[in-house]
């Protein structure tokens, strides 16, 4: 099979026009290990790692329904010296906490497990991270990997590639962390602008797939109203109330001033014809797709 004939599942998805709007995955915990040689496809379940340590790791993100990602510089494939770990959250007041560490042996690892049992460190600069993980989705490596590179150049100190962080068809995929929000659909270029735009308090709906402390309906709502009014920080709407019936959801949104004070959204959603949704999936699957159909000013 020549280049062109090959399948790619982001190429696919513009084709169709698939929509980013509620699809980023639920969660507010985030593991990083840094791990500079290749990524096994199934990320850090893949690693060969001493295998108390590795459970006793497992079972404590799991317990948070965290997220771990093994993590890398762009560039940087040497598996020497001493590599970071991190625990990243979004406490229930919508602060950010941290906690870094190092390790060298497979040992070193289990202070996650108390990191992970610890409120952390507030404050610290957010942390970009970028899906490249070309072992578990062939675009994940062909559009992150120049995303990667663009974003390392402009903030060394912030960006990580890493591995598999859902949603392979809208690759390039950028996730800021702790904050919890998901941008889709780009390229070196846009990747820049919407990180630049992040880190100065304005989120975009343009590449927005949502925030992970928000369930789908919601995110989708959120992301209507910022391309109605513009962008705006990631606190400066809250979603106060939701109520569904059958396949619609009327979302109650507050705003700070200078912004709508409430609103009021109605979503519809459906299912898509099946389809192919990831480059290496050989069945076919449907997605659900959250449509705002009435935004109310309360």
């Amino acid at each position: 099979m020549t280049a062109a004939e090959r399948f790619f599942c982001a190429d696919a998805a513009r084709t169709r026009g698939d929509s980013l709007a509620g699809t980023a995955p639920h969660g507010s915990v985030w593991v990083l290990i840094e791990h500079r040689g290749g990524w096994p496809p199934n990320g850090f379940d893949g690693l060969d790692l001493e295998p108390h340590t590795k459970g006793l790791v497992f079972s404590a993100a799991q317990a948070v329904r965290a997220r771990v990602l093994l993590v890398r510089r762009h560039g940087r494939r040497s598996p020497e010296g001493t590599r970071r770990w991190a625990v990243l959250r979004q406490d229930n007041s919508g602060a950010y906490r941290q906690r870094w560490g190092t390790w060298s042996r497979d040992q070193d690892l289990v202070e996650i497990v108390q990191a992970l049992g610890a409120p952390g460190e507030l404050g610290s600069p957010p942390v970009v991270l970028v899906c490249a993980h070309g072992q578990h989705d062939t675009c994940c490596a062909v559009r992150g990997r120049p995303v990667g590179r663009a974003l390392s150049e402009r903030w060394p100190e912030l960006v990580w590639e890493c591995t598999h962080v859902g949603g392979d068809r809208f690759a390039a995929n950028v996730v800021v962390a702790p904050d919890g929000v998901y941008y889709g659909g780009l390229d070196a270029k846009s990747s820049v602008t919407t990180v630049e735009e992040h880190l100065a308090g304005r989120i975009h709906a343009e590449h927005l797939r949502g925030y992970t402390d928000l369930f789908p309906p919601q995110q989708a709502a959120v992301a209507a109203v910022l391309r109605r009014f513009g962008p705006a920080g990631r606190h400066d709407y809250a979603v106060v109330e939701t109520s569904r019936e059958d396949n619609r959801w009327r979302i109650r949104i507050t705003g700070r001033p200078p912004r709508p004070a409430a609103l009021d959204v109605e979503v519809h959603s459906h299912r898509t014809p099946p389809s192919q949704l990831t480059c290496r999936g050989l069945s076919m699957s449907s997605a659900a797709v959250y449509e705002v159909t009435s935004i109310g000013v309360g």
